[in-house]
């Protein structure tokens, strides 16, 4: 499975949505529910899966899912 698919199949899981189809410029305001306390839970299950860790400022610079996978790629290669 690639990232894409980790990542579509992660966030239909954490926001309970099998509709949600992940692009790069997808961003919270495209997905119901995305708050604060899901993000944590998003990132947490993120780490968990995929087996990285975010540094905190890290977090703050994330502003859609493509950059969020372009940090992944980079942790993962």
């Amino acid at each position: 499975m690639n990232l894409n698919d980790q990542l579509n199949t992660i966030f239909r899981e954490v926001f309970d949505d099998d509709s949600i189809v992940l692009r790069p410029d997808t961003t919270a305001d495209d997905i119901d529910g995305w708050d604060s306390l899901s993000h944590v839970n998003l990132i947490v299950t993120i780490e968990t899966r995929l087996g990285i860790r975010f540094a905190p400022r890290e977090l703050l610079t994330f502003r859609n899912v493509g950059d969020l996978m372009t940090s992944i790629r980079n942790k993962l290669s």
